[in-house]
Order: structure tokens, then C-alpha cells, then sequence
């Protein structure tokens, strides 16, 4: 009995040891494989501090290693090129994008489709949702929102209530020395159609209308609609008065701005620290209306799971990433605080106080999200070389003949596919 007793002392001491044991070693395997699991983010170098800053939590959460990787310091849309010819071990696992890279990345099946329950779904403006989705699918959820906006130095001039009062304050503060700039809008070699929105809405023009069902149709082209087209004369005064100089690149925009050679300038929140430190007193405030209102385009920046995060092995962690972490109101706040951008969840939203912020927001109001669906690809470089070509002084093509070549060569490359 005692010899029993005591087998069975020993065989429960040996068994403990043995389950310690296999306990231990289960711990070590989870750790390490734990720390051999690694997801990849692809961002820029504006957003790279803050996206790490935010995706710490959840990596101490979930027991992951999360390597964020700068692809570009200032051209988000070279992640969306890089992507299609990356090869499959050194892709991404997630990507930080812009909404209208949504219909490519899509129809091209780059990246997958997510699911998001119906209560965090009422926590984003509806045309948010929509910027991200595709053929009726959501395939990124939306953390920031953006604009281009008129920031005015109310020490050189008075906020202009008209665009009438605009073209008079611009001109004349052009005329007060050499080398003044009426209204620093970049445009450059290449031209951007991307900040030109605001005047070519204020003109009544628009990229693609849209079908009953309220979905953008690539066959119904505006660039060179007749309520714009009667409007384009105003684009030929505004190039012989120097009102807008297609010369003027983004830095040359900038630098006139801040060393206050122009007492406009159009830009979004990425510049918000380079105001903030350059002493100025500024407004910012939406551009007059011209003959429409002058809205702006306006942007949903987002995070997608890349179809690569299967071959990875980490497809599951990707979308618990971006759809479970980075729709909460926390990580969306953090994330617009500390990237000068306005929060897409409406909840992050109420939480934002800062000034700025606010005023971006404000002069977004009634903007136009950018069209995310594959061919707008084909507008881009047209629509803004029409605006190179009318605005750059001496020389320049009547805009009505511009816009009408560009809507020409844009239709024709949608029609080719």
C-alpha cells in the first residue's frame, strides 16, 4: 500500500514535470512563432510615424511584429505602382492608399474584399464607404479625409467673400513688387488636376456623371461639358491678367507662400506643420464660387489587405488589423493627430478640437470624392495638361480648344480600354 502510495507520488511528480515541460516548450514555440509572425504595411514617408505610433498597440495586443515600410517619401501613388509588379515575397501584407486607387487595385484583385458589421458601417460618412468599394463590395476601410483648401495670409490681405474680390486682391498684390504671385495653385511641367479642381468646378466641370442607380459612368464624360465649355473664356482672362501661372510648380507654390510673395496659395493638411512654423497669420477658407461652387476633390485616405497577405500566412491578422483596430474611434483619433489629417470615423471626429482641422474640413463641405474606378486613369494627365496649356502666359491654347482636345484623347483612351 505504501509502495502504491508512493508509485503514485512519483508518477503525478513525473507527469507534472512532464506537462511543465511540454508546457514551457509550447510557451517558446508560441513565442517564437509569435515573433517570427510579422505583417508588412506599405506607406509614405508624411504618414510612416503616426501609422507606427497607432499599430504599436495592436502589435503588443496580438503578440506581432508589424514592419512598416516607406515606399516613397512624397508620391503615395508609387505604392499602388509598386504593387502590381512586386514579386510575391517581398510584397506588402497591408497598404496605406488613396480611395481612388480602389476600382484598379480591385479589378485588378490586388487587394481583398472586406467585411465590416453593420454598427461600425454607422460610424463612417456613407460617401466614405463608397469611395472604397467596388462593384458594390468594400475593399478598404477609410481612416483619414482630406481637401485642398485656400489658405489666405490675413496679414497681406482680407478673406475674400467673392471670387470677384479674389481676382482684384490676387492681382493687385501681384502688381505691389517683382516676382509676386497672384494665387500660388501648383500646376508645373506636368501640370495637377488634382489642385486646379476647385476652378475647374467653379467653371461647372466635372470628370465622369453618373447612371440612375447613382454609380459612375465612364461613358458620360464632363471635362468638356457645354455649361463649362461657355465658361472656359474666364480660364483665357485669368492667363493674359497672371491671375493663374501654370509655371508655378508645387515648391515654387510653397516657397512663394511662405516667404510671402503670394498672399494665396492652394494646399491640403500635409503642409499644416510648414504653416503652423512659418509665423504667418492665416485663414483657410474654400474658394470662391465662380459660376458653380468651387468645391474640391475630395480624398479618403485608407488601409487595404493586400491578396498577398494569404500567400503570408497573415490574412487573418491583416483584416483584424483593418477592419478591428483601425476602425476604432482611438486608433482613427491618434492617427489624425498625429498625420494632420481629419478623422474618417465620425466618432474620432467629435474628439478633434484643433483649429485647422476644422478649417479644412469646412472648406471641403460639398466636395466631390475623387472617382475610384479604373479610368480615371486615363484623365489625370490630360485634364491637367488642358490647364498647362491655357494658363502658360504667352503662347497659350484658348481653354475651350484645350479641354475639348483633352475630352477627345480622354474618351478615346476609355473607349480602347
Amino acid at each position: 500500500m505504501k509502495v502504491g502510495r508512493r508509485t503514485a507520488v512519483l508518477l503525478v511528480a513525473v507527469l507534472a514535470a512532464v506537462l511543465s515541460l511540454i508546457g514551457a516548450r509550447a510557451s517558446t514555440a508560441a513565442h517564437r512563432s509569435a515573433k517570427a509572425t510579422t505583417v508588412v504595411i506599405w506607406t509614405d514617408s508624411y504618414r510612416k510615424s503616426a501609422i507606427d505610433k497607432v499599430t504599436s498597440t495592436w502589435e503588443k495586443l496580438r503578440g506581432v511584429n508589424v514592419q512598416t515600410i516607406v515606399k516613397t517619401s512624397n508620391d503615395l501613388p508609387k505604392i499602388r505602382e509598386d504593387l502590381k509588379v512586386v514579386s510575391a515575397a517581398n510584397a506588402p501584407d497591408v497598404i496605406v492608399g488613396a480611395h481612388d486607387w480602389t476600382g484598379e487595385l480591385a479589378a485588378n484583385g490586388l487587394v481583398s474584399p472586406l467585411l465590416l458589421p453593420a454598427a461600425v458601417k454607422k460610424q463612417f460618412p456613407a460617401y466614405a464607404l463608397k469611395a472604397m468599394s467596388y462593384g458594390g463590395r468594400l475593399y478598404g476601410v477609410p481612416t483619414q479625409l482630406e481637401n485642398v483648401g485656400l489658405i489666405v495670409n490675413t496679414s497681406l490681405v482680407k478673406i475674400p467673400k467673392t471670387f470677384a474680390q479674389l481676382e482684384k486682391s490676387a492681382l493687385a498684390f501681384k502688381r505691389r513688387a517683382s516676382g509676386n504671385v497672384a494665387i500660388a495653385v501648383p500646376q508645373g511641367a506636368n501640370g495637377d488636376a488634382y489642385h486646379m479642381y476647385p476652378f475647374f468646378s467653379g467653371l461647372c466641370g466635372y470628370v465622369f456623371g453618373t447612371t440612375r442607380s447613382g454609380a459612375l459612368n465612364p461613358h458620360k464624360l464632363g471635362v468638356a461639358n457645354p455649361r463649362f465649355l461657355k465658361n472656359a473664356k474666364l480660364i483665357d482672362k485669368w492667363n493674359r491678367e497672371g491671375l493663374i501661372d501654370s509655371k508655378i510648380a508645387y515648391g515654387d507654390a510653397k516657397n512663394a507662400f511662405l516667404n510671402k510673395k503670394a498672399a494665396f496659395w492652394i494646399t491640403g493638411p500635409w503642409e499644416t506643420s510648414s504653416l503652423q512654423q512659418s509665423g504667418i497669420k492665416f485663414r483657410v477658407v474654400q474658394v470662391p464660387r465662380i459660376k458653380c461652387r468651387s468645391v474640391p476633390f475630395l480624398g479618403v485616405q485608407g488601409m487595404f489587405v493586400t491578396k498577398y497577405s494569404a500567400n503570408h500566412g497573415v490574412a487573418s491578422l491583416a483584416k483584424d488589423l483593418v477592419t478591428r483596430f483601425m476602425t476604432k474611434a482611438t486608433a482613427q483619433y491618434n492617427l489624425a493627430i498625429d498625420n494632420s489629417r481629419y478623422p474618417a470615423s465620425t466618432v474620432a471626429g467629435r474628439r478633434v478640437h484643433d483649429p485647422l482641422l476644422a478649417q479644412f474640413g469646412v472648406a471641403g463641405r460639398g466636395g466631390v470624392p475623387m472617382p475610384n474606378i479604373p479610368q480615371m486613369g486615363s484623365v489625370w494627365n490630360d485634364l491637367a495638361g488642358a490647364w498647362v496649356k491655357s494658363t502658360k502666359g504667352a503662347g497659350a491654347t484658348p481653354a475651350a480648344s484645350a479641354f475639348r482636345q483633352a475630352a477627345q484623347t480622354i474618351e478615346a483612351k476609355i473607349s480602347q480600354g
